[in-house]
């Protein structure tokens, strides 16, 4: 059962954040474990762009197994790390096809070992696609965790997510991420949040607020 503080944000997050979901655009189980990966260090809106071109040109894993490095990284080059996901992404794919027939796994530990993928991007593929209850966790949901007190400010994301995962019912823990997001990305910015509005800092649930010297970047 939630305590009364992460009752009160859920409610919160539930009245202002209701059009919160993934903004990364997919069509299939390969193309968005590919934008996840993409995504790293980089805004969701780039990635779209950079995925739209990318699966424009290559229709199908077997066209992106096909293509050269040197085609994939001249797509992804306005992408941070761009060397490094292209290579990942050429040894992904080629992984996909002669090891799981181009399905890829619905099984954690399977999805961690391919290149590229790591406990949070496993997260993000098995909750948006597979439907499958966790609460991943990027920089906003860290930096919003931190603020309100869920989270110590030196956790790291695997503990913040198991702190999230205690707080709120498993239930909710798909919607709440991109909840949580959404809230990091409009309100509770790293730069400038808008603070002036929020009843958390009236209820005395923002440690930002309360401590302006703190670091909740």
């Amino acid at each position: 059962m939630m305590n009364k503080k992460c009752s009160f944000i859920k409610e919160y997050f539930d009245d202002i954040c209701k059009d919160a979901k993934c903004t990364l655009d997919y069509n299939s189980d390969y193309s968005l474990l590919i934008a996840i990966m993409l995504s790293a260090q980089c805004t969701d809106n780039k990635v779209n762009s950079v995925t739209k071109k990318l699966f424009s040109k290559f229709k199908s894993l077997n066209e992106l197994n096909n293509a050269s490095l040197d085609e994939i990284e001249n797509i992804l080059k306005s992408l941070g790390l761009y060397k490094n996901k292209a290579i990942y992404l050429k040894e992904m794919v080629s992984i996909l096809l002669n090891k799981y027939n181009g399905v890829v796994p619905l099984n954690k530990e399977e999805l961690i070992k391919l290149p590229g993928v790591g406990n949070k991007t496993a997260n993000v593929l098995l909750a948006e696609w597979f439907k499958i209850p966790s609460f991943p966790v990027d920089t906003h949901v860290a930096r919003v965790s931190k603020r309100l007190g869920l989270a110590d400010v030196n956790d790291n994301p695997l503990i913040i997510e198991k702190k999230l995962e205690k707080c709120f019912e498993k239930k909710d823990w798909i919607d709440l991420h991109h909840k949580f997001i959404f809230f990091g990305r409009n309100y509770c910015k790293a730069r400038n949040p808008l603070c002036k509005n929020c009843i958390l800092k009236d209820k005395n649930y923002c440690l930002l607020f309360k401590n302006k010297s703190t670091d909740f970047k």
